[in-house]
């Protein structure tokens, strides 16, 4: 008897940060006072200003048509003057394709650029989507290893090593979740140089480019790397950058054949993205960028209030993040050892404990490829931030 589900989606894993987003708040549902580190997403409101655009734009008869399946006129053009003003990167709106989501474009970017066979460079610690999205255009995920040692910033070598005649694309991120490492700018221009030698094609996921710390700085490899020519295709959105992973709102850019190719995929899975949240867009685009000013503020407090408390607990190493909203440290000195009158092999068999016993909910390295680590989010109050770590550091003295 064959099976009731596609070969396809029998072997595509779940997410697991949404996982233990959801499981965090069933619990607290239910009166539990779990304290969430899973969620990707800022715990600041939505600016006020966008929002109104979008009241404003439910009241327009003209929003209660589908757009152009590419996106609204007024909002891809936005998107082009962000793109210059924020990273230097000269494009046309005809190049640019919205999306329902940052996830979204990486996942049409896969399906555009790839074919069956083609095998795609992931550094790792990587997003837990990458591969699975890879998976689903029926290429081959490829995870290239990078070492804690260099904070977790994948190099040259490293790339090398891991290419074979299959290889189609490098995925690139920097800032990095779940390390929140950030490549230095002659790093990001090495790289491009060489996957412009090898023609490889490179996807720059830029989605937390504006969340980086101290001296650290983020560059577009498109910019600073010319020799890549147009095998490139950058994807983005307003979920991190305005508090806005609700809304839903990304986009592709790269080159006119495979937008085309792109925005005819889209045609026909999604049509367009709705109306309100793209007014929101592009109210958000078009205005300054102090919203992102006052929350960095308060990442770069709680990434120092949380590396610091982490370090302080026996077993537990951390590197002080330069980007993005996650710590991620090692956790290995914790496993094999009675934690809450526990002993766990793996991270996520100790996520599942430290969920079970102090209510704190954490993403283990195995969803990123790396086990022996955890991702923990600081986009959530100081207050929680500070309770969470409290328990964690009382459970492991406890043992």
């Amino acid at each position: 008897m064959s099976s009731r589900v596609s070969d396809l989606l029998s072997g595509l894993a779940p997410s697991a940060t949404l996982a233990v987003d959801a499981k965090a708040k069933a619990l607290k549902a239910a009166g539990q006072p779990v304290i969430g580190y899973g969620a990707g997403e800022p715990d600041f409101p939505t600016p006020v200003h966008i929002v109104e655009a979008a009241v404003k734009a439910c009241y327009d008869p003209v929003n209660y048509k589908y757009t152009p399946t590419a996106g609204l006129a007024e909002l891809r053009e936005a998107i082009v003057a962000k793109s210059m003003r924020d990273t230097g990167l000269v494009v046309t709106p005809s190049q640019v394709l919205v999306t329902n989501g940052g996830k979204h474009a990486v996942a049409t970017a896969f399906m555009t650029s790839l074919n069956p066979g083609d095998e795609v460079l992931i550094p790792a610690p990587y997003w837990t989507t990458y591969p699975e999205a890879v998976y689903l255009a029926g290429a081959i995920p490829v995870a290239v290893m990078t070492s804690e040692a260099h904070g977790f910033r994948v190099s040259v070598d490293e790339l090398e090593r891991a290419r074979t005649a299959k290889t189609k694309l490098l995925v690139f991120v920097s800032p990095s979740n779940p390390s929140g490492a950030v490549v230095r700018p002659d790093d990001v221009a090495a790289i491009g140089r060489w996957a412009a030698e090898h023609d490889i094609w490179v996807l720059c996921d830029e989605i937390y480019e504006h969340l980086i710390y101290g001296d650290a700085k983020s560059v577009s490899m498109p910019v600073v790397t010319p020799e890549l020519g147009d095998r490139w295709i950058v994807v983005n959105g307003v979920a991190k950058t305005y508090a806005m992973t609700g809304w839903r709102v990304g986009w592709m850019i790269g080159a006119p054949d495979v937008m085309g190719a792109a925005v005819n995929y889209q045609s026909q899975t999604t049509s367009n993205i709705s109306n309100i949240s793209q007014r929101a867009a592009v109210a958000a685009l078009n205005g300054d960028l102090s919203a992102v000013y006052e929350m960095r503020v308060a990442f770069d407090r709680r990434r120092q209030t949380m590396t610091s408390m982490l370090n302080a607990i026996d077993g537990i190493s951390c590197a002080e993040p330069e980007g993005a909203f996650y710590c991620f440290p090692n956790v290995r000195g914790l496993l094999g050892r009675s934690i809450g009158g526990r002993v766990s092999a793996t991270t996520t068999e100790l996520a599942e404990t430290l969920l079970e016993t102090i209510q704190i909910a954490v993403v283990p390295g195995e969803a990123f490829g790396t086990p022996g680590y955890f991702r923990l989010s600081y986009a959530l109050s100081d207050g929680d931030l500070v309770e969470g770590l409290e328990r964690l550091a009382g459970l492991v003295a406890a043992g």
